[in-house]
C-alpha cells in the first residue's frame, strides 16, 4: 500500500519512497508517496483557500476535531507506538510513551480551544473602549525532523489548529510513517478540506518550496542549525513569522555532594536513552574532583547493564541508530574523541545482532575538556564525555560555555546551588536532580542562543507564535 499525501482534502500520489526499519534493515515499515514542487504550492494554495472560514470557525467545531484526534491517539497508543519503534528506533516503551505524549498535547489543545480569551481595557480617553483579542497568524508551514516523528508534529499542529490555523506539514522523510497516521486521524476528526494539509519527501523540495513561498505566513522549523538559518533568511525575506528549534550541547553537572545513585540514573536516562537521539540529551557531564571517580566508575557499571537490541524487543534500553548515515557520524565523533586526547572509558563499537540494524554500544569519554569537538558540536547520538573540574564556579562556567542553551542539568543535595543553578544556568530549561531530556506536555519548551529563536513552544505560551495580537478601539 502506497501512503500517500493529502492535499486539499485529497490523497494525492508521488514518488515512493521506503521506509526502513533500522531494527532490522530487511524490513520495509511502508511506501509513502514524495510530494513535489507542485505538490507543496498546491498544498499551501489549498491552505490559503480553507484560512477563511477555519479561522473564524465555531470554538466547539475545533474543539471535537482535536478532542477525537486525542482520543484516537491514546486509544490506539500501542499500534502507533509499534510503528515509531519500527520507523524510528526508539524502544517500544518509549514509542509508546511518545504517541501518548501526542494524545495529551492534542487534549491540552482541545481544552485551550475553549480557553481563548482576551483583554478588555479602558482607555485614557473617555468614552472610548479597548480590546485587545489574537487571531490566528495565517497558512502555517510545519517542518519536523525523524527524531521524534509524532510528538514534534502533534505539538506544532495541535497549537496551531487551536487557533485558528491552516497548516502544511512536511515531516522528515526518514520517519514518514508516524506523521502520516496522524495526518490520517486528524483527516477523519473531521478537519475540513485544506485545513490540514501532508507533504512528504525530501527537504530539498518540499522543504524548500515552502521556505520560499510568500504565501507562508508563518514557518514553525525543528532541526539543524544550519537548515534553522536558512528558515530565518526565507521567512525574513517574505516578512513572515518564524521560529526555530535547533539542538543542543546540554551540560549535566555532578557536584560533590550528590546522591551518586539519583546523579547515575539521570545522567544514563539523559545521555543515553533514545540511542542519545534527543535535542536535550545530555553530552557534557561537568564533574567535580570529589565525587569524579565514584561518578565514572558508577556511570560505567550502569551502562554495561544496559541492553541495545531491536526497538520491539522486550527488556532492553537502547534500540539502534536511525539510519546508516547517522552511525557513521556517530562512529566518526568516537574517532575524533580519541584523536582530540579524551579516553574512551566506555563502548562505542558498533554492535552485530541477530537482525541487521544500526546498534551501536553507548559511549562514554573521560579525560576530556570543553575546548574539544567532541565537547562543542551536537553530535545526536549515544556519546557523552565526562569533564572535571575543581567546584561549582567552575562548572557553572564550564556548563555556560557553550553557543548552545536548550537544557541543563545539575545533581546536588545543596539547596544553595540548586537554587544558584537555576537562575545563572543559560539554558531555556533547567533540571535538578533529573535527566535534561523529558518535559511535560503543558509546560513551555525551548531554549536560547544557538538552540531556539522565537516564542516557545507547547503549552499556554504556544499562542505566542501561533496567533497575532489586535488592539481595537470603540467610541461608546
Amino acid at each position: 500500500m502506497l501512503h500517500r499525501n493529502l492535499i486539499g482534502g485529497d490523497w494525492v500520489s508521488g514518488e515512493a519512497s521506503v521506509n526502513i526499519n533500522p531494527s532490522n534493515t530487511d524490513q520495509v515499515v511502508g511506501e509513502y508517496a514524495r510530494a513535489s514542487a507542485e505538490d507543496t504550492k498546491a498544498a499551501i494554495a489549498a491552505a490559503r483557500t480553507a484560512l477563511p472560514e477555519w479561522s473564524r470557525s465555531p470554538i466547539l467545531e475545533r474543539h471535537v476535531i482535536l478532542r477525537k484526534t486525542a482520543d484516537e491517539i491514546l486509544a490506539r497508543k500501542e499500534d502507533l507506538g509499534r510503528l515509531l519503534a519500527r520507523e524510528e528506533g526508539k524502544t517500544l516503551p518509549e514509542a509508546i510513551g511518545e504517541v501518548t505524549r501526542a494524545g495529551q498535547i492534542f487534549d491540552f489543545f482541545a481544552g485551550e480551544v475553549l480557553r481563548l480569551s482576551g483583554e478588555v481595557l479602558p482607555s485614557v480617553r473617555p468614552n472610548i473602549g479597548v480590546e485587545i483579542t489574537r487571531e490566528p497568524v495565517g497558512v502555517v508551514g510545519i517542518i519536523t525532523p525523524w527524531n521524534f516523528p509524532i510528538a514534534i508534529p502533534a505539538w506544532k499542529m495541535a497549537p496551531a489548529l487551536a487557533y485558528g490555523n491552516t497548516v502544511v506539514l512536511k515531516p522528515a522523510d526518514l520517519v514518514p510513517g508516524s506523521a502520516w497516521a496522524l495526518v490520517d486521524i486528524l483527516h477523519r476528526a473531521g478537519a475540513p478540506a485544506g485545513v490540514v494539509n501532508l507533504v512528504m519527501g525530501r527537504g530539498s523540495v518540499a522543504g524548500q518550496t515552502l521556505l520560499d513561498s510568500p504565501d507562508v505566513n508563518a514557518l514553525t522549523f525543528t532541526g539543524s542549525a544550519g537548515t534553522g538559518r536558512r528558515v530565518a533568511a526565507s521567512s525574513i525575506e517574505h516578512n513572515r513569522k518564524f521560529q526555530l528549534e535547533m539542538g543542543g550541547k546540554n551540560p549535566f553537572v555532578v557536584l560533590d555532594d550528590a546522591d551518586l545513585s539519583v546523579a547515575v540514573e539521570a545522567v544514563a536516562n539523559s545521555s543515553f536513552f533514545s540511542t542519545g537521539q534527543r535535542c536535550t540529551a545530555s553530552s557534557r557531564l561537568i564533574v567535580t574532583e570529589g565525587i569524579h571517580e565514584r561518578f565514572v566508575a558508577a556511570l560505567t557499571e550502569k551502562l554495561k547493564s544496559l541492553v541495545v537490541d531491536d526497538a520491539l524487543k522486550a527488556g532492553i534500553h537502547i534500540g539502534p541508530v536511525v539510519d546508516e548515515s547517522q552511525l557513521k557520524q556517530d562512529l566518526d565523533y568516537i574517532g575524533i574523541g580519541r584523536s582530540e586526547g579524551a579516553r574512551l572509558a566506555f563502548g562505542g563499537e558498533r554492535l552485530e545482532r541477530e537482525t541487521p540494524g544500526f546498534y551501536l554500544a553507548p559511549a562514554l569519554f573521560t579525560e576530556a575538556t570543553n575546548d574539544m569537538r567532541i565537547a562543542r558540536e551536537e553530535i545526536f547520538g549515544p556519546i557523552a564525555a565526562v569533564i572535571r573540574v575543581r567546584d561549582y564556579d567552575e562548572a557553572l562556567a564550564v556548563a555556560n560555555d557553550t553557543s548552545f542553551g536548550l537544557s541543563s542539568g545539575i545533581a546536588t543535595t545543596s539547596l544553595k546551588h540548586a537554587i544558584h543553578f537555576k537562575r545563572n544556568s543559560e539554558a531555556g530549561m533547567v533540571m535538578v536532580n533529573l535527566p535534561t531530556a523529558g518535559v511535560d506536555f503543558h509546560a513551555p519548551f525551548g531554549g536560547r542562543k544557538g538552540s531556539s529563536y522565537g516564542p516557545r513552544e507547547q503549552g499556554r505560551y504556544a499562542a505566542e507564535f501561533y496567533t497575532t495580537v489586535k488592539t481595537a478601539y470603540t467610541l461608546a
